[in-house]
């Protein structure tokens, strides 16, 4: 579904990522580690063209990332989720039309009843008509997930969506995530928390993938 071959990304004549080659295959759960600063959200963003590669080539479902236009990798992004470790929201909506967003921007009519599903199943059904100012960190963390995966995208790209709630929340959110794995979902999760990738173990069969020194290496076999 994403694949890398041979990519690099620089700043400012700086090489920020070298020589990635990486494959994210349909229904497959990888968690992303390596230090602050070490390229975890350019990497993601370059899985949905939000970067363009200094070098080497990105394939989002079979076709070429570079030779795409705008509007096509627009189309494209459809398909994908994104969890933002400091989510926003529209502070003047409540969460469930907040949620309902990426319908609206598609084009699509909001099936109110798979709404209130949606809601129902990160545990936010009683604070569908809530502004985003009044949710407490983990709300905002369940919501940015329900948000993304309205749609029904094929992968689900979260980075660092645990940074900044406790370990019990960070848990429930490891949850939905691995829930969504199990639905077919490819999942990309982009964590510096070690403790919580060790209690993915008995909850998904995932890949550790480490960046480090500008390089993507393979941490771990099944978890």
């Amino acid at each position: 579904m994403i694949e890398f071959h041979d990519v690099s990304l620089g700043y400012a004549g700086k090489e920020l990522l070298s020589g990635v080659t990486l494959k994210l295959a349909p229904g497959s759960f990888h968690f992303l580690t390596g230090p602050s600063g070490a390229g975890k959200t350019s990497l993601i963003k370059l899985c949905y063209g939000d970067l363009a590669a200094s070098a080497g080539r990105i394939e989002l479902f079979g076709e070429d990332l570079a030779n795409m236009a705008r509007d096509d990798i627009a189309r494209l992004r459809r398909r994908i989720g994104i969890v933002h470790q400091d989510c926003q929201f529209l502070d003047h909506l409540p969460l469930d039309e907040n949620v309902a967003l990426p319908m609206r921007v598609a084009g699509l009519e909001t099936d109110e009843q798979a709404l209130y599903e949606l809601l129902a199943w990160v545990g936010l059904s009683g604070r569908a008509t809530a502004l985003p100012p009044s949710l407490s960190g983990g709300e905002r963390q369940r919501a940015a997930l329900a948000r993304a995966v309205i749609n029904s995208p094929d992968i689900i790209l979260a980075d660092e969506p645990t940074g900044n709630i406790d370990w019990d929340m960070s848990l429930r959110l490891l949850r939905l995530l691995t829930e969504l794995n199990r639905m077919g979902k490819t999942v990309l999760m982009a964590t510096h928390d070690l403790n919580l990738i060790r209690a993915a173990k008995s909850q998904v069969s995932a890949r550790v993938l480490r960046i480090q020194g500008g390089t993507v290496q393979l941490a771990g076999a099944d978890l």
